[in-house]
């Protein structure tokens, strides 16, 4: 068994309901059996990701929807999140030097710093698809 199919959360791009998307990441990753310090980078890495779709991506459309689709893999987790926003080109966002003090900007350097890869394609129907991957053990797929 290499993949499983993926657990899915769709929900409107309102600040209040940022905390839903955070718990029901952290809620996947503790059913994954992921350790805590995994977890804990996951779950920040999707926090930046979905407060980005809501203020940057939606802004000033509280009905539009995202999605995050979390899969457990062989090798790890893969946390993908569709949203309705404009093309983005995660690409052409600068790689910061952890030391330089600047206001905000820093969603995009804590996700490639916490998970191992990270992606951004537009999707046909409008939108992008932003792609994460960690690299850990999970126990979705150990022998009993």
């Amino acid at each position: 068994m290499g993949c499983l199919p993926p657990m899915v959360l769709t929900i409107p791009s309102q600040p209040r309901l940022i905390r839903l998307a955070h718990d029901f990441v952290e809620s996947v990753c503790q059913a994954g059996g992921l350790d805590e310090k995994t977890t804990h980078a996951v779950v920040l890495a999707t926090g930046e990701a979905v407060s980005n779709i809501v203020r940057h991506a939606h802004r000033n459309r509280p009905d539009a929807l995202f999605q995050i689709q979390c899969r457990f893999q062989q090798d790890g987790i893969e946390i993908c999140l569709c949203d309705e926003g404009e093309p983005f080109d995660i690409d052409a966002v600068p790689h910061l030097d952890p030391g330089e003090l600047r206001e905000g900007g820093r969603g995009v350097f804590l996700m490639r710093t916490l998970m191992d890869e990270l992606s951004c394609s537009p999707r046909r129907e409008g939108g992008n698809t932003l792609r994460m991957r960690k690299r850990c053990r999970c126990r979705f797929f150990e022998k009993s």
